[in-house]
């Protein structure tokens, strides 16, 4: 056999397997026969990512105490912390996140708010789905239920990061009169169409091995926070990638919701406070160019461009996002 069979061969091996692995992730589950392990790959799969999810907990900086909420969509996992008579302030996470990516904030946040960290329904996390979640409505309905489960009332003060950013912008839209104020911290989409980049090296990324994660998502996404390369930066780096990770080897992949660019009249309409803070070196679009259409067509938005952070601004610069959110908050 020739090497050039050989390496033909291989090739199309190579290629196959590819194409199962894509076709593989969008497969969808079957909720009339759903194993008790779901959505995880296999019970072991299950114990061993809560054994890692309640040791990566011993991060958290401030006493808390969490809460399992059931809903029509499945039970939410919250954690709570700060004063108890302090303004409400909920945390969405971004994509293939649990609530522990906010770690590096909820110390300086919970001064001066009663914060709800939660775990997506449809991601990583101790939520767990019991229903198909399709669309953006899904989602919000999802959030409006746990929102009246936990007695927030209708002063809700909402920050979201990446995916979680553009779910907060989905819930003002549709439940403004709930809200108090939203910071939307680099929200993927909402403001600017998704780069092709987003979208191979997520795929990429999804291959169960650290190289891919590492180098088609984290160093692209975290660049900032890496060029610190102080030990805290560089722990935060680390932890980050495990999660994402032991994730990644331990639930079977759900295809997540497509996030979508707000219109000029959705952001007019928008009839409540908004804080967007961008990176200066966004990857997932210019920051420059979001901060203009904003400024352009919804001037009453407050917008800010964060120095020396990229996709990773919560994480890169800390104690400014603290502060700005703070101040925003408290005006």
């Amino acid at each position: 056999m020739s090497i050039f069979v050989i390496i033909l061969f291989c090739l199309l091996i190579g290629i196959g397997f590819m194409a199962w692995f894509v076709i593989s992730l969008f497969k969808k589950p079957d909720f009339s026969n759903i194993p008790q392990y779901y959505p995880f790959k296999s019970e072991k799969a299950k114990e061993t990512y809560y054994k890692y999810y309640d040791k990566r907990s011993d991060d958290w900086p401030v006493a808390s105490e969490s809460k399992y909420i059931v809903t029509s969509f499945g039970k939410t996992f919250v954690r709570i912390c700060g004063p108890e008579k302090a303004p409400s302030l909920v945390l969405l996470p971004s994509v293939s996140a649990s609530s522990l990516i906010w770690i590096p904030n909820v110390k300086s946040l919970t001064k001066h708010f009663r914060v709800y960290a939660i775990d997506n329904i449809y991601d990583v996390g101790r939520s767990i789905n019991s229903r198909l979640v399709q669309n953006s409505d899904d989602l919000v309905n999802w959030l409006d239920e746990l929102f009246t489960a936990l007695e927030l009332g209708d002063n809700i003060n909402l920050m979201g990061l990446s995916f979680g950013g553009w779910l907060a912008s989905q819930y003002a839209l549709r439940f403004p009169n709930r809200l108090h104020k939203i910071i939307l911290a680099a929200p993927i989409a909402t403001v600017l169409p998704l780069p092709g980049a987003w979208a191979w090296r997520g795929i990429m990324g999804a291959f169960p091995h650290r190289f891919f994660m590492t180098t088609f998502m984290v160093n692209w996404a975290f660049q900032d926070l890496i060029k610190k390369k102080d030990d805290w930066s560089m722990s935060l780096v680390n932890k980050i990638t495990d999660d994402a990770m032991v994730g990644l080897k331990c639930y079977k992949f759900r295809m997540p919701i497509t996030p979508t660019v707000l219109t000029d009249s959705e952001w007019q309409g928008i009839g409540i406070p908004v804080l967007f803070l961008v990176g200066e070196h966004e990857v997932v679009y210019p920051a420059q160019e979001a901060i203009h259409r904003l400024n352009t067509i919804a001037p009453a938005i407050k917008t800010e461009i964060i120095q020396d952070a990229s996709h990773d601004l919560t994480l890169a610069q800390s104690q400014i996002i603290g502060d700005k959110v703070t101040a925003f908050l408290s005006e």
